[in-house]
């Protein structure tokens, strides 16, 4: 199954491959030459696809567990001050997405959508300590009874230069439900409360909409 994000991509990518093909079997002699620039494009094609793909995940809805937006590995996990929304002290958990990763993004809880906006800004690489604030990024706050508000933050980092958020305002979140899409590597940024008991370790890898990052 592949996200409607990466259709048009998937499309095109497949009308070159076959036309590349049969041009490389019409002009090129050499079996080993020709052999060789087919596996190439075989292989592109097989990338884009695995960078498309979205997965079923089985997320068990919980309104006080707050689940892992992306798939990826655990970057930063501190104390800092949210100076964008919510103007006070939160626990940052950052999700680091490669390539090779899903790059889906899910509703880390079920609620109200009460902020969504989008930054235009740099394409550093997303691991960067600036890279919260300084690229490309959109911003979301879901509110339930339970668990409060959560703020995630989807950015852009050195490959990704399009950042997709369906959220809405006012819209009702579905936790593990398809919130977006960050094409070609990336990270996503949560902000709970301090009160909050996070679950994971630095450097531990996690599943989008089934890893759970923290409950309350």
């Amino acid at each position: 199954m592949f996200h409607k994000e990466g259709h048009k991509i998937i499309f095109i990518s497949l009308v070159i491959v076959v036309g590349a093909v049969l041009i490389i079997d019409y002009f090129i002699q050499l079996p080993w030459l020709r052999t060789s620039l087919m596996l190439l494009f075989v292989v592109f094609l097989v990338l884009i696809l695995q960078f498309f793909r979205n997965p079923k995940r089985n997320t068990i809805l919980n309104e006080k567990q707050a689940v892992s937006p992306v798939d990826g590995k655990v970057v930063v996990i501190e104390e800092v001050f949210e100076k964008e929304y919510f103007n006070d002290k939160r626990i940052q958990v950052s999700v680091f997405m490669s390539p090779i990763n899903v790059h889906v993004t899910r509703y880390p809880i079920s609620g109200n959508v009460l902020y969504s906006k989008y930054h235009p800004g740099k394409y550093l690489v997303a691991w960067h300590p600036k890279a919260s604030e300084e690229n490309e990024r959109t911003t979301i706050v879901v509110e339930n009874n339970s668990f409060g508000k959560i703020l995630y933050r989807q950015i852009a980092g050195a490959l990704a230069k399009r950042i997709v958020n369906y959220a809405k305002v006012d819209d009702k979140a579905i936790q593990g439900a398809d919130a977006g899409f960050i094409k070609f590597g990336s990270r996503v940024d949560l902000f709970l409360p301090l009160d909050a008991d996070v679950k994971v370790t630095l450097n531990q890898v996690v599943k989008g909409g089934e890893s759970i990052i923290a409950e309350i």
